[in-house]
Protein backbone atom coordinates (compact mmCIF):
# COMPACT_ATOMS: atom_id res chain seq x y z
CA UNK A 1 0.00 0.00 0.00
CA UNK A 2 1.07 3.71 -1.03
CA UNK A 3 0.35 7.12 0.27
CA UNK A 4 1.53 10.83 -0.68
CA UNK A 5 1.83 12.97 2.47
CA UNK A 6 0.91 16.81 1.08
CA UNK A 7 0.32 19.85 3.03
CA UNK A 8 -0.11 23.54 2.33
CA UNK A 9 3.12 25.57 2.64
CA UNK A 10 4.05 28.86 1.46
CA UNK A 11 1.70 30.67 3.03
CA UNK A 12 3.72 33.87 4.88
CA UNK A 13 3.67 37.34 3.83
CA UNK A 14 6.13 39.74 4.13
CA UNK A 15 7.22 39.80 7.89
CA UNK A 16 4.18 37.31 9.00
CA UNK A 17 5.12 33.89 9.14
CA UNK A 18 2.30 31.22 9.00
CA UNK A 19 3.01 27.87 9.88
CA UNK A 20 6.07 25.40 10.32
CA UNK A 21 7.05 24.76 6.60
CA UNK A 22 11.14 24.34 7.53
CA UNK A 23 10.10 21.68 10.05
CA UNK A 24 7.44 20.05 7.52
CA UNK A 25 9.54 19.27 4.88
CA UNK A 26 11.31 16.58 6.50
CA UNK A 27 8.09 14.72 6.79
CA UNK A 28 5.94 15.48 3.53
CA UNK A 29 6.33 13.84 -0.11
CA UNK A 30 4.22 16.71 -1.30
CA UNK A 31 3.94 20.36 -0.95
CA UNK A 32 0.92 22.49 -1.81
CA UNK A 33 3.16 26.01 -2.31
CA UNK A 34 0.59 29.35 -2.01
CA UNK A 35 0.75 31.43 -5.23
CA UNK A 36 0.12 34.87 -4.05
CA UNK A 37 -3.70 35.50 -4.14
CA UNK A 38 -4.43 33.93 -0.72
CA UNK A 39 -1.31 33.52 0.95
CA UNK A 40 2.79 33.77 0.20
CA UNK A 41 4.48 36.61 -2.06
CA UNK A 42 7.18 36.97 -4.45
CA UNK A 43 9.97 35.80 -2.39
CA UNK A 44 8.53 33.21 0.21
CA UNK A 45 7.61 31.62 -3.33
CA UNK A 46 11.18 31.32 -4.23
CA UNK A 47 12.43 30.51 -1.10
CA UNK A 48 9.46 27.67 -0.27
CA UNK A 49 10.33 26.14 -4.43
CA UNK A 50 14.39 25.85 -2.49
CA UNK A 51 13.01 24.27 0.42
CA UNK A 52 11.20 21.98 -1.27
CA UNK A 53 14.48 21.09 -4.02
CA UNK A 54 16.57 20.89 -0.98
CA UNK A 55 14.28 18.63 1.12
CA UNK A 56 13.37 16.65 -2.71
CA UNK A 57 9.59 17.35 -2.23
CA UNK A 58 7.33 17.20 -4.72
CA UNK A 59 6.08 20.25 -5.90
CA UNK A 60 2.41 21.27 -6.70
CA UNK A 61 0.91 24.96 -6.85
CA UNK A 62 -1.86 26.04 -4.53
CA UNK A 63 -4.16 28.57 -6.49
CA UNK A 64 -7.02 30.46 -4.40
CA UNK A 65 -9.37 33.26 -4.95
CA UNK A 66 -7.64 36.78 -4.93
CA UNK A 67 -8.38 37.09 -1.41
CA UNK A 68 -5.72 38.14 1.10
CA UNK A 69 -7.90 39.15 4.07
CA UNK A 70 -9.87 36.00 4.15
CA UNK A 71 -7.03 33.30 3.48
CA UNK A 72 -9.02 32.58 0.61
CA UNK A 73 -11.52 30.84 2.81
CA UNK A 74 -14.45 33.08 1.57
CA UNK A 75 -16.22 32.01 -1.72
CA UNK A 76 -16.04 34.90 -4.37
CA UNK A 77 -18.31 35.60 -7.14
CA UNK A 78 -16.49 35.41 -10.32
CA UNK A 79 -17.20 33.47 -14.01
CA UNK A 80 -15.48 30.61 -15.04
CA UNK A 81 -13.42 32.66 -17.57
CA UNK A 82 -11.81 34.90 -14.65
CA UNK A 83 -11.27 31.44 -12.45
CA UNK A 84 -9.22 30.24 -15.44
CA UNK A 85 -7.33 33.29 -16.20
CA UNK A 86 -6.17 33.96 -11.82
CA UNK A 87 -5.16 29.61 -12.04
CA UNK A 88 -3.29 30.45 -14.74
CA UNK A 89 -1.48 33.52 -13.49
CA UNK A 90 -0.99 31.98 -10.20
CA UNK A 91 0.18 28.94 -11.81
CA UNK A 92 2.48 31.05 -14.19
CA UNK A 93 4.23 32.25 -11.33
CA UNK A 94 5.22 29.46 -9.48
CA UNK A 95 6.33 27.35 -12.76
CA UNK A 96 8.78 29.94 -13.64
CA UNK A 97 10.11 30.25 -9.92
CA UNK A 98 10.59 26.09 -10.67
CA UNK A 99 12.24 26.59 -13.88
CA UNK A 100 14.88 28.96 -12.21
CA UNK A 101 15.53 25.51 -10.13
CA UNK A 102 15.24 23.04 -12.90
CA UNK A 103 12.18 21.42 -11.60
CA UNK A 104 8.54 21.17 -12.70
CA UNK A 105 5.19 21.37 -10.97
CA UNK A 106 4.11 18.01 -10.55
CA UNK A 107 0.64 18.87 -9.12
CA UNK A 108 -2.14 21.50 -8.66
CA UNK A 109 -4.42 21.33 -5.88
CA UNK A 110 -7.22 24.69 -5.53
CA UNK A 111 -6.86 26.39 -2.10
CA UNK A 112 -10.00 26.65 0.75
CA UNK A 113 -13.09 28.28 -0.83
CA UNK A 114 -11.96 27.41 -4.31
CA UNK A 115 -11.46 23.94 -3.39
CA UNK A 116 -14.88 22.94 -1.89
CA UNK A 117 -16.57 25.35 -4.63
CA UNK A 118 -15.06 22.96 -7.73
CA UNK A 119 -15.33 19.71 -5.37
CA UNK A 120 -19.77 20.79 -6.05
CA UNK A 121 -19.70 22.92 -9.20
CA UNK A 122 -19.30 21.60 -12.42
CA UNK A 123 -18.51 24.96 -14.26
CA UNK A 124 -15.78 25.97 -11.82
CA UNK A 125 -14.25 22.37 -11.91
CA UNK A 126 -14.12 23.02 -15.46
CA UNK A 127 -12.28 26.27 -15.50
CA UNK A 128 -9.77 25.05 -13.32
CA UNK A 129 -8.67 21.88 -14.92
CA UNK A 130 -8.52 23.81 -18.01
CA UNK A 131 -6.43 25.82 -16.65
CA UNK A 132 -4.22 23.28 -15.44
CA UNK A 133 -4.35 21.69 -18.86
CA UNK A 134 -3.15 24.83 -20.98
CA UNK A 135 -0.41 25.35 -18.35
CA UNK A 136 1.54 22.04 -16.88
CA UNK A 137 -0.59 19.27 -18.48
CA UNK A 138 1.39 16.73 -17.37
CA UNK A 139 0.53 17.74 -13.48
CA UNK A 140 -2.03 15.78 -11.38
CA UNK A 141 -5.14 17.23 -10.15
CA UNK A 142 -5.87 17.36 -6.21
CA UNK A 143 -9.32 17.00 -5.81
CA UNK A 144 -11.72 15.87 -2.95
CA UNK A 145 -12.26 12.52 -3.24
CA UNK A 146 -15.48 11.42 -5.42
CA UNK A 147 -15.27 15.50 -6.24
CA UNK A 148 -16.62 17.10 -9.26
CA UNK A 149 -12.67 18.65 -8.98
CA UNK A 150 -11.68 14.82 -9.76
CA UNK A 151 -14.41 14.13 -12.61
CA UNK A 152 -13.39 17.02 -14.21
CA UNK A 153 -9.93 16.58 -14.54
CA UNK A 154 -10.34 13.25 -15.73
CA UNK A 155 -12.50 14.13 -19.01
CA UNK A 156 -9.71 16.55 -19.97
CA UNK A 157 -7.31 13.79 -19.88
CA UNK A 158 -5.37 14.94 -16.64
CA UNK A 159 -3.77 12.99 -13.94
CA UNK A 160 -5.86 12.86 -11.33
CA UNK A 161 -5.47 12.53 -7.04
CA UNK A 162 -8.10 11.97 -4.59
CA UNK A 163 -7.46 13.50 -1.67
CA UNK A 164 -8.42 12.99 1.58
CA UNK A 165 -8.14 15.11 5.02
CA UNK A 166 -6.47 13.95 7.90
CA UNK A 167 -7.50 17.04 9.91
CA UNK A 168 -11.04 17.59 9.26
CA UNK A 169 -14.60 16.45 9.72
CA UNK A 170 -16.71 14.74 7.18
CA UNK A 171 -20.45 15.11 6.69
CA UNK A 172 -22.96 11.65 5.46
CA UNK A 173 -22.23 12.49 2.01
CA UNK A 174 -18.14 12.35 2.47
CA UNK A 175 -17.57 16.12 2.14
CA UNK A 176 -15.65 18.52 4.19
CA UNK A 177 -17.59 19.85 7.01
CA UNK A 178 -18.07 23.20 7.08
CA UNK A 179 -15.21 25.12 9.46
CA UNK A 180 -18.49 27.10 10.92
CA UNK A 181 -19.13 24.07 12.85
CA UNK A 182 -17.81 23.62 16.06
CA UNK A 183 -16.20 20.07 15.15
CA UNK A 184 -14.98 20.62 11.74
CA UNK A 185 -11.67 20.37 12.86
CA UNK A 186 -9.79 17.09 14.60
CA UNK A 187 -7.81 18.66 17.40
CA UNK A 188 -5.77 15.67 18.88
CA UNK A 189 -2.88 13.80 17.52
CA UNK A 190 -4.92 10.26 18.27
CA UNK A 191 -8.36 11.39 16.64
CA UNK A 192 -5.74 12.50 13.44
CA UNK A 193 -3.88 9.14 13.80
CA UNK A 194 -7.63 7.06 14.14
CA UNK A 195 -9.14 8.84 10.86
CA UNK A 196 -5.65 8.68 8.91
CA UNK A 197 -5.39 4.83 9.65
CA UNK A 198 -9.16 4.81 8.63
CA UNK A 199 -9.07 6.07 6.00
CA UNK A 200 -5.82 4.31 4.54
CA UNK A 201 -5.99 0.86 5.77
CA UNK A 202 -10.23 0.31 5.85
CA UNK A 203 -11.03 2.74 3.03
CA UNK A 204 -13.83 4.89 5.02
CA UNK A 205 -14.11 7.71 7.21
CA UNK A 206 -16.21 8.65 10.48
CA UNK A 207 -18.57 11.25 9.86
CA UNK A 208 -19.54 13.64 11.97
CA UNK A 209 -22.83 12.04 12.77
CA UNK A 210 -20.72 8.68 13.50
CA UNK A 211 -21.59 7.04 10.45
CA UNK A 212 -18.74 5.52 8.18
CA UNK A 213 -18.70 6.29 4.40
CA UNK A 214 -16.54 4.98 1.62
CA UNK A 215 -13.34 6.96 1.30
CA UNK A 216 -10.75 6.35 -1.34
CA UNK A 217 -7.31 8.58 -1.44
CA UNK A 218 -4.21 8.81 -3.15
CA UNK A 219 -2.75 11.05 -1.10
CA UNK A 220 -3.83 13.26 2.60
CA UNK A 221 -3.85 16.38 3.26
CA UNK A 222 -2.10 18.19 6.48
CA UNK A 223 -3.08 21.91 6.83
CA UNK A 224 0.10 23.81 7.01
CA UNK A 225 -1.03 26.39 9.53
CA UNK A 226 -2.25 23.59 11.99
CA UNK A 227 -1.32 23.55 15.65
CA UNK A 228 1.81 21.32 16.31
CA UNK A 229 1.56 19.97 12.53
CA UNK A 230 5.22 19.33 11.52
CA UNK A 231 5.51 17.04 14.76
CA UNK A 232 2.26 15.45 13.95
CA UNK A 233 3.13 14.97 10.65
CA UNK A 234 6.54 13.21 11.93
CA UNK A 235 4.23 10.67 13.60
CA UNK A 236 1.83 10.13 11.30
CA UNK A 237 4.43 9.14 8.64
CA UNK A 238 6.25 6.61 11.51
CA UNK A 239 2.69 4.97 12.15
CA UNK A 240 2.17 4.58 8.41
CA UNK A 241 6.06 2.91 7.72
CA UNK A 242 5.27 0.97 10.81
CA UNK A 243 2.07 -0.41 9.35
CA UNK A 244 3.81 -1.26 6.29
CA UNK A 245 2.44 1.62 3.61
CA UNK A 246 4.81 3.30 1.39
CA UNK A 247 4.84 6.96 1.76
CA UNK A 248 5.85 8.70 -1.03
CA UNK A 249 5.02 11.33 -4.06
CA UNK A 250 2.78 10.26 -6.70
CA UNK A 251 4.79 9.71 -10.11
CA UNK A 252 7.50 8.93 -7.71
CA UNK A 253 8.19 5.32 -8.99
CA UNK A 254 10.79 4.64 -6.23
Amino acid sequence: MRIDLNADVGESFGSFTIGEDEALFSSITSANIACGFHAGDFNVMRKTVELAVRHNVSIGAHPGYPDLQGFGRRALVMPPREIYNAVVYQIGALKQFCAIQGVSINHVKPHGALYNTAAIDGEVANAIVEAIYDTVPEAYIYGLSNSELVSAGKRIGLQTAQEAFADRRYDADGKLCSRQLPNAVLHTYEEIEQQVMDIVLNKQVQTLTGAAVTMEADTLCFHGDGSDVALRVQKIRQALEVANIRVSALGDMR
